[in-house]
């Protein structure tokens, strides 16, 4: 349940974000959306490693499991109160004013075929999020399981899952804190060089990074975590404000959330599962990497189809400036593009 609930939100939240941003202040501020998410990652670790260092493990596995969600009870009354107060965004708005009632209503029945017609895009938008996701899980998810698991099968190497859970905690921190930085430089310089450097660091880097994590040193351990770390927010800090692009704004949020939790539930989700069951029946602690290594291919690949969004309007909306000096630059560029023509 609480799965289906974040997957039917997050593709409105990157819609709601990418439609409101002035456009060239959309990387920064689309990537805030996972600076939320990241604060959330180290929220929920390290309640969980204080619970569970304060009650021990026999009482973590008879009740304590249940304090952590009596802790969140909170977050989601204050996230229905903000959802309650929100208002359609400018682009919605427009296109609202732009169709009568009662053609809107008729599109509705249309509007599951308008968007399967975009299919490349589709594509593109599942392929980038199976390369975000499976890092993403693979990080968050599987690692902390990994180390009992390699500890098992080598030997040697693994550390102690209160160790595991703080170096996590240190990852994800760095993590929270570059996210931004990131998502500033994407206005500059572009979504697309971003995307592909993450999807490179993980063809490249996968082996090396798993290596040091199968090392016995704890600043090793550290390393090849951090590694992972910055490959994953070359995709969190972009993919807010990409994504979105790839979409008139009529379909905007139905094909976004359709593509995305497609993707997070075939491939982001069962990351866990599936590396469980290969390392167990194979033997091989190699397969994280393998398996990142496929996913920057597919990022690389998808990344190539979708075209630059940076400083652009989105599709179907009118440019949006953010201040009088970027409303003057945008006239400025428009007139200098008119006469050019």
């Amino acid at each position: 349940m609480q799965g289906f609930s974040t997957g039917g939100e997050y593709g409105n939240a990157m819609t709601f974000i990418a439609e409101y941003a002035p456009d060239r202040r959309r990387g920064f501020l689309s990537s805030l959306l996972e600076v939320g998410t990241f604060s959330g990652y180290l929220l929920g670790a390290g309640v969980s490693t204080v619970i569970g260092a304060v009650l021990g493990d026999q009482q973590m596995l008879s009740w304590g499991w249940r304090l952590p969600f009596f802790l969140a009870l909170p977050l989601g009354l204050i996230g229905v109160y903000l959802r309650s107060r929100l208002a359609d965004t400018p682009a919605y708005l427009e296109l609202e004013k732009q169709s009568e009632e009662r053609e809107s209503q008729n599109k509705v029945s249309g509007q599951f075929r308008d968007i399967f017609r975009l299919w490349p895009n589709m594509l593109a938008c599942i392929g980038l999020v199976l390369a975000w996701n499976v890092t993403n899980y693979m990080l968050t998810a599987y690692m902390p399981s990994y180390f009992p698991t390699m500890a098992k099968l080598q030997g040697s190497g693994g550390v102690s899952d209160l160790t595991s859970q703080l170096l996590q905690i240190i990852v994800m921190a760095v993590c929270w804190i570059v996210i931004p930085i990131i998502g500033r430089l994407s206005d500059r310089f572009g979504r697309k060089i971003i995307v592909r450097l993450g999807s490179l660091a993980l063809i490249v880097l996968s082996i090396p990074s798993l290596l040091l994590i199968r090392a016995d040193s704890v600043a090793a351990i550290l390393a090849g975590l951090l590694i992972m770390g910055l490959s994953l927010i070359c995709f969190s800090a972009t993919m807010p404000s990409t994504l979105p692009s790839l979409f008139p704004t009529v379909v905007r949020a139905g094909a976004l959330s359709i593509a995305f939790n497609i993707s997070v539930s075939l491939f982001g989700g069962t990351t866990s599962t599936v590396m469980t069951a290969l390392v167990g029946t194979t033997g091989n602690l190699m397969w994280p990497a393998y398996y990142l290594i496929a996913a920057g291919i597919i990022g690389i690949v998808s990344i190539h189809r979708v075209p630059e969004s940076n400083g652009k309007a989105l599709w179907g909306s009118t440019p949006a400036a953010g201040s009088p000096a970027e409303a003057r630059d945008m006239v400025r560029e428009a007139d200098r593009v008119q006469v050019a023509r």
